[in-house]
């Protein structure tokens, strides 16, 4: 009786053996699935996250090796200058005259030969010392590069008018485009008398801008324009271009509107007072918030085309991705005349000459 027992259980067991195998290897593959979509979406947020930041070496397609360093420059206790190639993408301790560098989120910190970072767990800061940073980044780059080609380009279409009225070669590409901004953002906003004053800068602001949004199209991973420091500074030179230009009449409807009484005046000129600041705040804002949206939208939709395994699913995407980049060619357009506009808007205030009698 006994031996009978065991003989079914040795068979119910061979018999169940399959079963326990296949769902063993069901339950691996599952998990080999799961570890390996995760992978891949972490390696899309690394992707858009390494296509938004800048970068202390200029990398082009950087899995086929076309990349090279860029000159870091420090001051700590003394000038310090050596190649980003020091530090191995991020993943190595650099040393310069006995002392040792590291980066942390994207900034250089100073620290120990073994590259040790200690959070502050109050503030969720690096408590080492950050040394004054005036390294030659990736976006620095391509602003150097970029404003050397607008020059150029620029140089050549002025000289063309030497040889004649008709221009030659890239300035029949330039021409309209400077009648454009000179007919339809600068007179109108700025008026007769004195758009021809700001027109270098608001030519160099169209096209500096619009270059560099389609740079930011193109698989060299240059995002100037969603760079908040860039626009930053766009919009502080907009800013002062705009009080240093302005005349009496601009100040005096800031501080005390005429023909409003005493008592609204008090109130609105510290409201008027604002606006002042407010102005370049919207521009900065609206540059940078519009072109890292349309990154982020571009490199997640690429990054669905490795997420989704259906055929079917790939090709919409696919097909979504080709319609959104050929929209924002529209939309690197629209951002550099948006920026303009308001420039010229904001000098047509500054230069306005008011009959308040």
């Amino acid at each position: 009786m006994m031996g009978k027992k065991l003989l079914i259980l040795l068979l119910m067991t061979v018999l169940s053996s399959p079963f326990i195998s296949n769902a063993s290897e069901a339950d691996t593959t599952q998990t080999t699935t799961n570890n390996s979509e995760v992978a891949v979406k972490e390696g899309i947020k690394k992707y858009i996250d390494h296509h938004l930041e800048d970068s202390y070496d200029f990398s082009i397609w950087h899995a086929m090796g076309f990349e090279f360093p860029l000159p870091i420059i420090l001051i700590d206790e003394g000038l310090h200058v050596f190649s980003s190639s020091k530090f191995h993408h991020g993943e190595s301790v650099a040393e310069s005259n006995g002392k040792y560098y590291t980066i942390y989120h994207s900034k250089i910190y100073r620290t120990d030969a073994e590259g040790t970072i200690t959070i502050d767990e109050t503030t969720h800061h690096p408590t080492q010392v950050k040394p004054l940073n005036f390294s030659i980044t990736k976006n620095v780059t391509s602003i150097f590069i970029f404003s050397l080609i607008i020059f150029l380009l620029f140089r050549s279409f002025a000289k063309s008018y030497e040889k004649g009225p008709i221009p030659n070669k890239i300035g029949r590409f330039l021409e309209p485009l400077v009648i454009f901004v000179r007919d339809e953002i600068a007179r109108p906003n700025i008026g007769e008398k004195h758009y021809r004053r700001y027109m270098g800068y608001l030519l160099t602001v169209f096209f500096f801008i619009w270059f560099l949004n389609l740079a930011g199209m193109t698989p060299l991973g240059i995002g100037v324009t969603n760079n908040i420091a860039v626009t930053f500074c766009l919009a502080i030179i907009t800013f002062l271009i705009t009080q240093f230009t302005s005349n009496k009449s601009y100040w005096g409807h800031i501080f005390w509107m005429p023909g409003v009484p005493v008592p609204m005046k008090i109130i609105l000129a510290p409201i008027e007072l604002l606006g002042v600041f407010i102005k370049p705040f919207a521009l900065m804002i609206r540059l940078f918030a519009n072109m890292t949206a349309g990154h982020v939208v571009m490199m997640s939709l690429i990054g669905l085309l490795y997420v989704f395994t259906n055929w079917f699913a790939r090709g919409a995407f696919l097909g979504l991705t080709l319609f959104l980049s050929i929209l924002e060619l529209l939309v690197a357009f629209l951002q550099a005349y948006i920026f303009t506009m308001l420039t010229a808007l904001y000098f047509g205030g500054a230069v306005a000459e008011h009959d308040d009698h």
